[in-house]
């Protein structure tokens, strides 16, 4: 297992996180000089939920400003980090029989460059990314996740992004600071006891998990990224949870980090 380059489930939270300089963002920065420079990164973002399974193939993404009504110092950031189209063709050959088409446009969504600047800063790493299949039942991201398994011992970093709880009717946009709702710490908790108890494949079923699930992730798309990280944890493998957190009671920032 010590050759094996480590997963991670990152909370992204809100695209300020970009610009900010606050415990979340330095973690993100210790989490990437902590690690062995990988030959390129994997991201799996709850941003790239469409009806099909698909990877970036340009060379050049551009940085996708994907949001509204924020300063505009955000919208100006540029993430220039390169794409790899040897990684894109490894990801289809690797999820075979499965027809993964190549986005030759798709640039990186704010999912991943505003977590990939506090990483990755000089944006030398390349990066492509992998579509969530809105069509798609949960096992199937699981499977998804174990079918990518290899890239682990090809010295390439596996990054989900999204947010295990994300209920932004209930974000209390008046106090970030406002302490968690009930059922976004209950659920938050469990998510953490099971992937502790290394029976993370019991969160497949999510969705089944009652009413603090179903206010914690009232869409799946901010969720689904997790079971990636998941599928592909190894048998006994450490983990940890460099960021904890929930912002404005319903926005977990947990960060989940596997070997």
């Amino acid at each position: 297992m010590g050759n094996l380059m480590p997963v991670m489930f990152l909370g992204h939270g809100n695209p300020m996180h970009a610009l900010w300089k606050n415990p979340v963002t330095e973690t993100w920065t210790e989490l990437g000089s902590g690690l062995p420079k990988p030959k390129a990164v994997l991201a799996i973002s709850a941003h790239w939920y469409i009806s099909d399974t698909m990877v970036t193939g340009s060379t050049t993404p551009e940085t996708i400003h994907d949001f509204y009504g924020f300063p505009p110092r955000l919208f100006e950031m540029n993430y220039p980090a390169p794409g790899s189209p040897a990684l894109a063709q490894r990801v289809r050959e690797l999820l075979e029989p499965l027809d993964v088409m190549r986005d030759e446009h798709r640039g990186l969504d704010h999912g991943v460059w505003a977590v990939l600047c506090h990483m990755f800063p000089d944006a030398d790493v390349p990066v492509v990314q992998l579509s969530i299949d809105s069509t798609k039942e949960p096992f199937f991201h699981f499977e998804t996740g174990q079918r990518l398994r290899p890239l682990r011992e090809e010295g390439v970093l596996v990054i989900g992004s999204g947010n295990i709880v994300h209920n932004l009717q209930a974000y209390r946009w008046d106090d970030p600071e406002a302490a968690p709702y009930d059922w976004a710490a209950r659920f938050e908790n469990e998510v953490r006891k099971l992937v502790l108890a290394g029976n993370g494949r019991r969160l497949v079923d999510f969705m089944k998990m009652g009413e603090d699930a179903r206010l914690s992730s009232p869409t799946p798309d901010h969720f689904l990224p997790l079971l990636y990280i998941l599928g592909l944890q190894g048998d006994d493998e450490q983990v940890s949870f460099p960021v904890e957190g929930i912002e404005g009671g319903s926005l977990s920032m947990l960060s989940v980090k596997v070997g």
